[in-house]
């Protein structure tokens, strides 16, 4: 079968495509009904636990009481006996290791009882510590590669859950992953320590202002998931996207997202279908998603969940992403999560909202009626821009990722530049708290519309940015930069790190001024932000962060402009870095250096993995196709002067330069490629930007140039315009 069969094969399979006749009755079952149906939640729990066991759970979660070991036993046989009960055989420890994905290990419930017969067992001790193999999963040198025990903790603070099969279900604990000398090897086990560390702080803080009741201050994340839909059948025809999750070849369509018609357009029906099967899986689960619309880009789209507390966003997140892969396989599609899959076309990113709150008094981003005379909030924002500031490097390396580098900076998501939008309003508050003549600011308005039946809207103070990688929204900032295939759990660990760092800071220097007494607080407050704002006030930008120009006032302020992810993992290690994370504990330094060569293996891998395959199509598919076209080309030619007439070669000498060229690109690559001997892993990754990304571009400009010109009925690869248009 030629290559133009395989993809006519797949436009085929695409346009006859009939949808599953398998319907979801809602009206039956309503999400109401059914959400958390498969979570061993607090519900459950206070139905089926002992009273003091109950209590004793509820302490840890809701206070951050150590756990009591002696809870696990009767919580172990609930939960056997609950899961079981929906049938499950299986029970599995799921962690999140430092590949950025689940992990799982299934062991069965049932175990021999000696007589011929099996007896179904979950002891107490099973359901807080596992072992798996640590030996393949990524360590960075906190272990050797023989020493593969490693143990998995379970996380009491999030509720086991059910995952349905079709021949079955299991039940799922979320747990803590670490070394055998218990070294972090996971994405939670920081965010936990990250998560105390801020309710040490905030408590702290908040004594400072008389509003400490006891209630923990945690930090939540609503992170807003993109990704793209493609057919199975052209998803299967392209290599690229089957094994790197984006196309290393394809020309730009006629039409892309320059119509702007598909943003918040009707959603085509197939993917509906897929949207209301991924909501109702993740309603089992307990995932509260609320919102489902089309993207920017043709066959891009978005769901979005409702604000929860950090760690069981994360856990959630990771749900997400597994839920829209595995049901998208049902309808016939593919899920790519890749933060740039079609290169010219709208990248998906993962927008996190993130605020801190306590239960009794919301979210202390909250500004209230008026803000000026809200010196909370006014302090918590403050701290906030100066941990942005003085920690922009690291919130840029906790982004970094060899796809995202292909998104950043784009035209659909925020430079790489760190800076903070606070909009009208807010700025001209701190501007006047940096000037030290705090006034008031501008009130509230009404929107008229101009159109008697149409009510008057409330304004708010100011818009919202888009081009801002870190926007205050309300009552919560929005970390835009986070990739659409990452965890949220490093930005979060970074970010309640460093926030927890300056509000103690805060906290320390008015208790100075103040010698710890009620009286002189707001002059106190206002002169410790007075002073972060002239330090640290330069962060702040409301401008167009896609302009060239902001490029330069960000030079002259001093900002980091990090591009690339060799430019961004330094920042891991560096020395204030690596001393706040440790003043907190929540990663060691040699947790931290493990980070940084993991991630710049990982990013390594990567351009490895796509420099091959990018020479692989070139000459299995692509070349071959386009000297097929040479040929008949020549054929024609020959044939013409045969007759005595003299044929015009132009598109014949076209396509044979263009065919030179792409040979000579690829033998670069080749030897480009070939290079292994570095001395280094930060000098290994500087070559991957410098060397082989520029000489996989070169192959892939001549390809791309060749598609244009080739008949298309020669071309082999799906191409833009069927793989974004066609669903």
């Amino acid at each position: 079968m030629s290559g133009y069969q395989t993809r006519q094969n797949a436009i085929n399979a695409v346009t006859n495509y009939q949808p599953s006749t398998e319907t979801l009755n809602f009206a039956e079952t309503s999400p109401a009904e059914i959400f958390g149906s498969n979570v061993f939640n607090e519900k459950v729990m206070k139905a089926m636990l002992p009273k003091e066991v109950y209590k004793s759970l509820m302490k840890t979660k809701m206070n951050g009481e150590k756990l009591d070991p002696s809870v696990a036993g009767p919580v172990a046989a609930a939960m056997r006996e609950w899961a079981m009960a929906k049938g499950a055989t299986h029970y599995t420890h799921v962690f999140y290791p430092l590949t950025g994905l689940t992990a799982e290990k299934h062991d069965s419930f049932l175990n021999p009882d000696g007589a011929g017969g099996a007896i179904a067992e979950f002891e107490g001790k099973l359901l807080i510590q596992g072992e798996p193999d640590a030996s393949s999963f990524p360590s960075g040198g906190l272990r050797a590669t023989f020493e593969a025990r490693g143990y998995t903790a379970w996380d009491m603070t999030n509720p086991a859950y059910i995952l349905e099969n079709p021949n079955g279900t299991f039940l799922c604990i979320p747990t803590a992953f670490v070394s055998w000398k218990g070294h972090a090897l996971d994405k939670k086990t920081p965010l936990l320590r990250a998560n105390q560390a801020l309710n040490k702080a905030g408590r702290r803080f908040l004594k400072l202002f008389g509003a400490d009741d006891g209630s923990m201050v945690v930090s939540n994340a609503g992170p807003e998931q993109e990704y793209f839909l493609v057919d199975r059948n052209f998803f299967f025809a392209r290599p690229d996207l089957m094994v790197c999750g984006r196309t290393l070849f394809g020309a730009k369509p006629s039409k892309g997202q320059e119509l702007d018609d598909h943003y918040f357009g009707a959603i085509p029906r197939r993917v509906l279908s897929f949207m209301m099967e991924v909501e109702r899986e993740l309603y089992k689960l307990g995932v509260p998603v609320k919102t489902r619309h089309n993207e920017v880009a043709p066959g891009q789209f978005e769901i979005a969940p409702v604000y929860e507390q950090s760690n069981l966003a994360t856990d959630h997140n990771q749900m997400v992403m597994t839920t829209l892969k595995s049901v998208a396989k049902k309808h016939g599609m593919a899920c790519l999560l890749h933060e740039k899959p079609f290169a010219g076309i709208n990248g998906s990113g993962k927008h996190l909202n993130y605020s801190i709150s306590t239960a009794s008094l919301g979210s202390l981003y909250s500004p209230g009626d008026t803000p000026h005379k809200n010196m909370q909030f006014l302090a918590v924002t403050a701290a906030t821009i100066r941990a942005v500031e003085k920690y922009s490097k690291l919130l840029r390396a906790v982004v970094a990722s060899a796809g995202n580098d292909h998104r950043l900076g784009a035209n659909e998501a925020p430079p790489a530049i760190i800076s903070i939008f606070l909009g009208e309003e807010l700025a001209e508050i701190f501007n006047q708290i940096e000037l030290g003549d705090l006034k008031g600011c501008k009130a509230k308005g009404c929107l008229e519309l101009g159109v008697d039946t149409l009510p008057p809207l409330p304004m708010d103070s100011g818009d919202r940015n888009r081009t801002s990688p870190f926007a205050f929204t309300g009552n919560r900032f929005e970390f835009r930069a986070v990739g659409s295939n990452q965890s949220i759990a490093g930005a979060q660990v970074a970010l309640n790190t460093i926030l927890a760092e300056s509000l103690d800071y805060i906290t320390d220097e008015i208790t100075k001024i103040t010698g710890g007494k009620k009286s002189g607080l707001k002059e106190a407050c206002q002169k410790v932000l007075q002073g972060i704002m002239k330090q640290h006030g330069h962060v702040i930008f409301n401008g167009d962060g896609y302009a060239d120009a902001w490029q330069k006032e960000a030079a002259k302020r001093g900002l980091p402009n990090l591009k690339t992810t060799p430019d961004a993992l330094p920042a891991l290690i560096d020395k204030d870095v690596v001393a706040v994370f440790e003043k907190y504990g929540v990663l060691s330094k040699d947790e931290l250096h493990s980070r940084y060569e993991i991630y710049h293996e990982q990013y390594c891998q990567h351009i490895v993995t796509e420099s091959l395959l990018t020479i692989k199509v070139a000459k299995t598919i692509i070349l071959p196709s386009a000297i097929r076209y040479q040929g008949e080309l020549a054929q024609v030619a020959a044939s013409i002067k045969a007759a005595g007439i003299e044929p015009r070669t132009i598109l014949l000498q076209e396509v044979t330069d263009k065919l030179r060229d792409l040979q000579q690109n690829i033998v670069a690559l080749e030897k480009i490629v070939a290079k292994e001997d570095f001395k280094s892993v930060e000098e290994d990754a500087k070559y991957k930007v410098t060397k082989t990304l520029p000489a996989m571009l070169a192959v892939r400009e001549v390809a791309d140039a060749l598609e244009g010109i080739v008949a298309d009925d020669l071309w082999p690869l799906p191409s833009y315009q069927e793989m974004l248009f066609i669903k």
